[in-house]
């Protein structure tokens, strides 16, 4: 081909190509690209806990920071980590029809399918946060934004096998909901590398409740430490237990560095404990990514088309050498 006719024919592709993107461009909705791009769009979105909850708050703020940014109409959904509360409010969503539900995958995949596959039918767009729901999601699509369960938990056990210096044979205590398919993941994860490195672990199955009232778990964790006397390390399922640590472990007559205690998340309270020496480790999973990304990823599925964003907010461990850098986001429930 000549010289001449190459540069005819890249003319004509260059043409051809800005041609097609300004179509693409003028077939973009006349808000696109204004500030408040997504404000004809309704999301109903599941903070999880309680109003007022220490993690659930960060979430929130999350949220509450994208429909600001953004402009969606936003419903916002408080269940107090009742598994059986979120379904029936996600039956109600559903019911209502909004363009987009961010839900939280708590109650797991078989509780939350039928109601998958109805608001699949009814052209509304599912992302979920905190926990995954991988079947659900194979099956009627949707995204996912928060830690990957089992592997943060798998994660967080090394990291205390190591930083609290145990040893094969030593005990410890790990508190979660290991009866809940989905949500108890994380802590099984944690009892698996715990236990593959040869430590005894005793399991406390937690209560719905106590992320409520974190005070209820007192008698069963002071009678737990009571009946085994040399456990070195104690591991608890959210912010909100390992929050309350110094609590319970003046409850049970230790001091602060008496057992090591390792968790998840941070909150001004968690902050605190580790100021006074009582918190060893946590496990961080940027819950204010949970709350911001889920409602960005809706108005970008409903106004742009765009696919269901995937995120793990998994980020690293806080330790008394480090709790510092994000003590005054806690103290903002930022972070």
């Amino acid at each position: 081909m000549s010289i001449a006719k190459r540069t005819t024919l890249l003319r004509t592709t260059v043409v051809a190509a800005t041609t097609a993107l300004c179509a693409a461009i003028s077939t973009l909705p006349a808000n696109a690209l204004d500030a408040q791009w997504c404000k004809d769009v309704h999301i109903r979105f599941f903070v999880g806990g309680a109003e007022g909850d220490a993690f659930g708050t960060i979430v929130y703020n999350g949220a509450k920071q994208a429909a600001a940014d953004l402009g969606p109409k936003v419903d916002y959904i408080f269940s107090g980590w009742d598994v059986e509360k979120m379904v029936q409010q996600l039956r109600e969503a559903v019911a209502v029809k909004p363009n987009g539900i961010a839900m939280m995958g708590h109650p797991g995949d078989a509780a939350i399918m039928p109601l998958a596959d109805q608001a699949h039918k009814d052209g509304i767009k599912m992302m979920y946060q905190n926990v995954p729901v991988p079947t659900v999601v194979a099956a009627f699509g949707g995204g996912y934004v928060g830690a990957q369960q089992e592997q943060q938990g798998r994660a967080l056990g090394a990291e205390a096998f190591k930083l609290a210096g145990l040893k094969a044979g030593d005990k410890a205590i790990m508190i979660g909901p290991f009866e809940n398919e989905s949500r108890g993941a994380r802590e099984r994860g944690t009892v698996a590398a715990l236990k593959e490195a040869g430590i005894d672990v005793v399991q406390i199955n937690s209560q719905t409740e106590w992320a409520a009232d974190p005070n209820l778990a007192i008698p069963l964790i002071t009678a737990a430490l009571l009946n085994n006397p040399g456990v070195k390390a104690v591991g608890y399922p959210g912010g909100q237990m390992l929050g309350n640590v110094p609590t319970y472990m003046q409850a049970a007559g230790r001091k602060p560095g008496d057992i090591f205690n390792f968790g998840f998340d941070t909150s001004p309270q968690i902050v605190e404990a580790f100021k006074g020496g009582w918190v060893q480790l946590t496990a961080d999973q940027q819950p204010f990514m949970q709350g911001y990304l889920p409602i960005l990823s809706l108005c970008q599925q409903v106004v742009l088309g765009l696919a269901p964003m995937n995120v793990d907010t998994g980020a690293g461990f806080v330790t008394p050498q480090n709790y510092e850098i994000v003590s005054e986001l806690a103290k903002q429930a930022l972070r």
